[in-house]
């Protein structure tokens, strides 16, 4: 038996594998990117991305049907979307197993909301596992597996940040050999009119008391009895917190937390003096805890807000701090664009175009940041554009004049194809800008449906972005190098005049991408002025200082930008 440190990310791929997966399907979003990179890995395992996380989800019920064992993960917001085939698929129920993995993000690291995954576990009739460090995550991947198929049901694994970024040992075990099963014709169970969805749901309500009587009995749930003048019920990476800052206390560690281990519960409250509820985000336990008559201390000394930590835990119970060391107030380090994004110079352009922007998800969200400043909303994915539309309806086409949607070429692919569908079919004359920097950048440089490769690395049909949304309607289609700011300037202020949609396709690829080439660091010389234009474009190589302004030349990748609006001359190439 081999052990092996492994990020939690990493350990759900493997217990995919050794459970004899063999499908898996994704949209990257952090935290759970890294599931599907890992599954990749595994030859036995047919994995992919997807446009978005509802087509990833369908591909996974689909495979199911066929008889495969199949995965799909995604963060909480993925979620949202994935939602209409969820709610159904718990009425199907599966064939092969299907394992759905989902990433929350209390405090909000990389995300627009801290939404609680485990309401949506309650509302669509599916169990909810929760590990609380790798090795579990594997095993919880593997015991989801074998309990998809044993109630007929798709089963969720919950994640979240620290989770899905904190390594852990981990027991690396043989993959299991499990038959393709048999796909039989079965349109009662598949179909889902409303004649054979309303004797599903029937089936789903007794399902769901099969698993209650379930949850009792599984050692997914553990009962750890110490002093019993503190009980705390608990589930996930909070449980080891508890564990730090309450060694003495008894616990119980929920595996399963959905549907809940009511029998489990009540005996372990009966034999503790004071019962307290730890978990990060709503008080989803403490509510179904206090429904069962039960007294405990939860939220009225915890937050609703962010990550715990030991020391809260020791504060919140026991009035005191288990650790004294302070690290004190840290510099606030807000996220930038990097050196070279191409995004910068359609920043620049539309602040000094006084543009108003709607903005979406990914990188050039940061374009809302100082000193852009340059993104009035952003909601969620494909959001830009289907807003650009609303907010001309509600202010009439002279607004739209100065108003473009801002969105990346990965979240086109997501969700906006349709808002622009949107705006072609009710007559908006907005225009839509598509940020081309050919990856998905934020999660961390994802291949999507016009790269040219898939998530295998093979090589894959290119979907071309232009082509598309002419096919869609779409007769005024321009394509420029936002680097080359004048011509971008021109197009703007043609477009945004135009009395129908256009889009304009800025193409320049991430600076960070291997196939860009690293050019020489620029410098400043002695005729600056220190006018500060060039702080304007808000690149992390460019500083000033008191004897004016300077480029740091470890951060600076040679792209340029600054040259073209320093009106002195005064930022040269190496050896200029």
């Amino acid at each position: 038996m081999t052990k092996k440190l492994m990020l939690g990310n990493a350990a759900f791929a493997r217990g995919a594998w050794e459970a004899g997966a063999t499908v898996a399907a994704a949209y990257p979003g952090t935290p759970s990117t890294e599931i599907t990179e890992n599954v990749a890995t595994y030859d036995e395992i047919l994995a992919q991305w997807a446009p978005n996380e509802k087509v990833a989800l369908e591909v996974a019920i689909g495979a199911s049907f066929g008889g495969a064992r199949a995965l799909c993960a995604m963060k909480h917001v993925g979620l949202n979307v994935a939602a209409d085939p969820l709610f159904t698929a718990a009425y199907t129920g599966v064939n092969g197993g299907l394992v759905i993995v989902v990433a929350d993000d209390p405090g909000m690291n990389s995300s627009q909301n801290e939404q609680d995954s485990r309401f949506y576990a309650r509302s669509a009739h599916v169990p909810m596992l929760e590990p609380s460090d790798s090795h579990e995550a594997k095993e919880f991947v593997k015991a989801a597996f074998e309990l998809s198929e044993k109630y007929d049901t798709p089963v969720f694994v919950r994640s979240n940040t620290r989770l899905s970024h904190s390594q852990g040992v981990v027991e690396l075990m043989e993959r299991a050999d499990v038959a393709l099963k048999p796909y039989v014709k079965d349109i009662p169970k598949y179909v889902m009119m409303p004649g054979m969805a309303r004797k599903r749901h029937v089936i789903v309500e007794q399902r769901m008391n099969d698993i209650k009587e379930f949850a009792n009995s599984t050692e997914l749930n553990k009962v750890e009895m110490n002093d019993t003048a503190i009980g705390v019920i608990t589930a996930g990476v909070t449980y080891n917190d508890v564990k730090e800052a309450l060694p003495n206390a008894s616990v119980l560690k929920l595996g399963m937390i959905y549907p809940l281990p009511a029998k489990t519960i009540a005996d372990f409250a009966a034999k503790v003096d004071k019962l307290y509820i730890v978990e990060e985000l709503e008080p989803f336990f403490e509510d179904a805890i206090k429904a069962m008559g039960i007294d405990i201390i939860g939220k009225e000394i915890f937050t609703l807000q962010g990550e715990y930590s030991a020391n809260m835990i020791a504060k919140g119970i026991l009035g005191k701090q288990i650790d004294s060391r302070d690290a004190g107030v840290l510099p606030m380090r807000p996220p930038v664009m990097c050196p070279g994004c191409p995004h910068r110079a359609v920043y620049h352009v539309l602040k000094k175009l006084k543009i108003m922007a709607t903005g979406d998800i990914g990188c050039y969200t940061l374009g809302a940041l100082p000193p852009h400043e340059g993104i009035d909303m952003c909601v969620c994915m494909g959001a830009s554009i289907s807003m650009a539309t609303g907010l001309e309806k509600a202010r009439g086409k002279d607004f739209a004049r100065k108003l473009v949607a801002v969105i990346g070429d990965s979240t086109f692919f997501h969700s906006g194809i349709t808002g622009l569908v949107d705006m072609v079919y009710n007559g908006a004359t907005s225009t839509v800008m598509i940020l081309d920097n050919s990856t998905t950048g934020m999660t961390g440089h994802q291949d999507h449906p016009s790269t040219g490769k898939n998530l295998k690395g093979d090589v894959a049909a290119v979907i071309d972005i232009e082509t598309l949304v002419r096919g869609l309607g779409v007769k005024n289609v321009r394509t420029v190098d936002p680097f080359d700011m004048k011509a971008l300037e021109v197009i703007l202020k043609e477009e945004t005049a135009r009395e129908e949609v256009s889009v304009i396709i800025t193409q320049r690829p991430c600076a960070l991408l291997p196939q860009v080439p690293v050019l020489p660091a620029l410098h400043i010389n002695d005729t600056c002025t220190s006018c500060g234009m060039c702080m304007k474009l808000g690149c992390p190589a460019i500083e000033r200082h008191e004897n004016g302004m300077w480029i740091n030349e470890t951060l600076c990748n040679g792209c340029g930008l600054c040259v073209k609006v320093c009106k002195f001359d005064s930022i040269k190439k190496a050896g200029e």
